[in-house]
């Protein structure tokens, strides 16, 4: 390989061994798993390095908040992180655009490897703890029918997971279809604005080159698509793939895909815009809470716990997480 990836443990891959494990690892994000080997991504380089199971002690997520941090109330900015640590004492950490990614990573690396742990250890003690505090809060007995429901749950839930890239498409697409629903006409006009007079400026400052002030000119080049960039950034204008139309397809399409996976089961206890492993599980805990008696009544109740969440209800971490996932799943199917 030309360019072929620097090794980050102990442990390092033959020249053939490496290439060939590297074009068959599974891409997820910036990063990869392979056969033999994980590649992690450099600051501007996908899949740069790589590190051999054997090396790994340890991989998580890891999430940046905005300014103000987490504090259990409204929705923040966030940064996704996947974090490995490795045998020799130093660890990496690899940025992603969409935490989805991050949780495929982990989920296939737990699958493949359940040797690694896929949580830190402040995160385990917690996860023990809020377990714990979640049991506390079940029924000591419930129905034979609730009993029923939740093992059509679990068995739906076995089910589900043997295609995590088809839940994980469904919440990318509602997450997308919900930021473009809610940018505002105003929003788009200024940012064309913006991109026209930036397009502009380019222009006069192309023509300033070739026949007036060459400094002047390369001057409002650079500050012309400075501003250019600037506002396709924002993910604001008006696109082919960002509109309105495309993104109502594109959920669809995600919608349709899940329901072509679930006709073989005619039990799935929920329809396939919210066929996620999330939901079947907080429906779950519903059942054992002694709040519903089916799958239908856990549903329902579920339904109105993400109506009743807003910016100024307070949660755990764990439920932050749990409704920032799936709430969007809710929102653009108007919860029908």
């Amino acid at each position: 390989m030309i360019f072929a990836p620097k090794p980050l443990g102990n442990r390092k891959l033959a020249a053939d061994e490496l290439e060939k494990d590297k074009k068959k690892c599974r891409k997820i994000g910036p990063c990869g798993i392979g056969e033999k080997a994980v590649y992690l991504n450099s600051f501007f380089i996908d899949r740069h390095y790589y590190v051999t199971y054997t090396d790994i002690r340890r991989a998580y997520k890891r999430i940046a908040m905005s300014k103000g941090g987490f504090t259990g109330k409204g929705v923040f900015s966030t940064l996704p992180y996947l974090v490995v640590e490795f045998s020799n004492g130093l660890s990496r950490q690899c940025n992603f655009k969409y935490e989805e990614d991050v949780d495929t990573f982990l989920s296939l690396l737990a699958e493949q490897h359940p040797e690694i742990p896929v949580h830190s250890k402040a995160a385990e003690k917690k996860l023990r703890d809020e377990e714990e505090a979640e049991r506390k809060r079940y029924a000591e007995h419930i129905s034979e029918s609730a009993q029923n429901a939740v093992k059509q749950l679990e068995n739906a839930k076995e089910y589900l997971e043997k295609e995590p890239v088809l839940y994980n498409n469904l919440t990318v697409a509602a997450k997308d279809k919900r930021i473009v629903e809610h940018i505002s006409p105003a929003a788009r006009a200024v940012a064309l604005v913006i991109f026209i007079a930036a397009a502009a400026a380019v222009a006069a400052g192309l023509y300033q080159v070739v026949y007036g002030a060459r400094s002047v000119g390369l001057y409002m080049c650079l500050f012309g698509m400075a501003f250019m960039i600037f506002a396709a950034s924002t993910r604001v204008l008006p696109s082919r793939t960002n509109n309105r139309k495309f993104m109502q397809k594109q959920w669809d399409e995600q919608v349709e895909a899940m329901r072509s996976f679930l006709k073989d089961d005619a039990d799935f206890p929920v329809p396939a815009q919210y066929a996620h492993p999330v939901i079947l599980d907080r429906m779950i805990r519903v059942i054992r809470e002694g709040r519903a008696e089916s799958a239908d009544e856990a549903l329902q109740c579920l339904k109105e716990d993400l109506k009743a969440l807003n910016s100024s209800v307070t949660v755990s971490r764990k439920e932050y997480d749990e409704v920032t996932l799936v709430k969007p799943l809710f929102l653009v199917s108007n919860y029908q």
